[in-house]
């Protein structure tokens, strides 16, 4: 999204969001205080927590300000110290994006891409259908394989070329796109960043994902082609009809997967560094247990050896790859973000909640099991879902901590997180990445095209209450060897 129109979106009606974000948490400090048995230091953790939530959704340009001065608080307070600070950051996933964010954007620039894209549409033989169900597996795969972010910003640009080449309105097949992103993001390990942070805090490997994680994501992909091609069916004849109308004009010839490609050698040395990378990435659990090393260890050397190896190779644009390929402030972010869960966990405020949803819960795992998978989906459709996991993952650990078996709560807390950003245009970094995208390119009637909040909503719902049960059958079933 252009940062100068997301500031100005930000800062209308500047005054009232702040008086109401202010008074709805000092109401809720206030509360706590009164109305709790919760002591000084988990007070203020959770009445920063709840400002960083609310203040971060109305004033996203200021996000990075926000989260600094939240910081700051709770070090002013003696909430946590700065040793605990540093612990809290999970340095490690940040160090494995940065890697990632290097390699995805030199396989980005050699056109990898753009060729996988436009082959995909020959190889359909623009049959719409096809096509769509195409569309919807390789934004899957391209999620698994790099992150829903990367993954997202080639998808649309695609739609949207091909879309403008035979003047139908994207905006059904950028959102057909979004939906097979997010589900896609929960198959591997590297395709969400709360993939990344649950794996490295549930001790689980490349394996574990493909074993647990893909056939899910796999049905739930599935079951939304099914929802998609029943709602936009309409959408669908129409576009065919213009496709039938275009193939008549001998036009559609034009389509070459090699002319994304600059230089077929640097081609082909980039896709090698890239799916050597993968290879170690997906063996990595086998590779520390052969030679005796720290868990996650062999998750952060082949990224940090690949990275490597494209700034020995692309020297004269190792200052670009770490300019713009990487983004530096999300990753801040994060590491702010991920310092503010970790003190609720600090100061026990994790363990207060975990006793209370095994008290509602019981001692029955499925019913526990479900309620995160719905806490998750429901909380990521409004909140990010980084924030929204970086919560609950303490709360899972504390489980452990009272001899419950947490296999499925990480699965439950994986697919809600990445499901449930599904439902609203603001429930994922990808979606906010596609309408960036979109809002930026115009109709055939030169018209700006925007997307409406119940234009989303209702196919978001459908997607992600549909996918979820699909999640909510498979838990209930496998739990017992997971």
């Amino acid at each position: 999204m252009n940062e100068r129109l997301e500031f100005e979106g930000t800062v209308t009606n500047f005054g009232r969001n702040l008086t109401i974000v202010t008074a709805i948490v000092i109401l809720f400090g206030l509360a706590l205080h009164f109305f709790t048995n919760l002591n000084f230091y988990q007070v203020i953790s959770c009445t920063i927590f709840l400002a960083a939530v609310l203040e971060t959704m109305v004033f996203w340009a200021f996000r990075m300000g926000i989260a600094l001065i939240c910081i700051a608080t709770l070090l002013l307070t003696k909430t946590i110290d700065i040793p605990h600070l540093i612990e809290f950051t999970n340095l490690d996933v940040i160090l494995f994006l940065i890697g990632m964010m290097t390699i995805t954007g030199m396989v980005s620039e050699i056109g990898f891409f753009r060729w996988l894209m436009i082959k995909m549409v020959k190889l359909s033989r623009f049959k719409l259908y096809p096509f769509v169900i195409l569309l919807c597996f390789t934004s899957m795969f391209l999620a698994m394989l790099v992150d829903e972010v990367t993954s997202i910003i080639f998808t649309t640009a695609i739609v949207i070329e091909i879309c403008s080449l035979f003047g139908m309105n994207p905006i059904p097949l950028v959102i057909t796109t979004v939906l097979a992103t997010n589900v896609g993001s929960s198959g591997t390990v590297l395709g969400n960043p709360i993939g990344i942070l649950i794996a490295m805090k549930g001790d689980l490997s490349f394996e574990d994902f493909l074993h647990w994680a893909f056939p899910v994501t796999l049905l739930a992909l599935i079951s939304i082609i099914f929802v998609i091609l029943l709602w936009y069916r309409r959408y669908f004849r129409e576009f065919q009809d213009k496709v039938n109308s275009k193939n008549k004009q001998d036009s559609l010839h034009l389509f070459s997967e090699w002319e994304a490609v600059k230089n077929l050698k640097d081609f082909k040395i980039g896709m090698g560094i890239f799916f050597v990378t993968l290879v170690f990435i997906a063996l990595h659990h086998r590779i520390e247990n052969a030679f005796g090393l720290l868990h996650n260890t062999m998750l952060l050397i082949p990224v940090f050896i690949g990275s490597g190896i494209v700034f020995l190779w692309k020297r004269l644009k190792a200052r670009q790859y770490m300019e713009r390929e990487v983004d530096w402030r999300t990753l801040i972010f994060f590491m702010l973000l991920f310092a503010k869960a970790g003190t609720l966990k600090y100061v026990g405020v994790t363990d207060i909640i975990a006793n209370k949803l095994v008290h509602i819960a019981g001692a029955s795992l499925p019913i526990l099991t479900t309620i995160i998978l719905w806490i998750a989906t429901l909380g990521s459709s409004v909140l990010d879902n980084v924030v929204l996991v970086a919560a609950l993952i303490p709360v899972i650990q504390n489980f452990a901590s009272m001899g419950i078996h947490i296999g499925p709560l990480w699965w439950a807390l994986l697919f809600g997180g990445c499901f449930g950003g599904n439902i609203t245009m603001i429930g994922s970094t990808a979606n906010i990445i596609a309408l960036g995208i979109l809002e930026k390119k115009c109709s055939v009637e030169d018209k700006c095209i925007k997307i409406s909040f119940f234009q989303w909503l209702w196919i978001g719902l459908v997607a992600g209450v549909v996918t979820t049960l699909v999640a909510q059958v498979f838990l209930l079933i496998f739990y017992r060897f997971m």
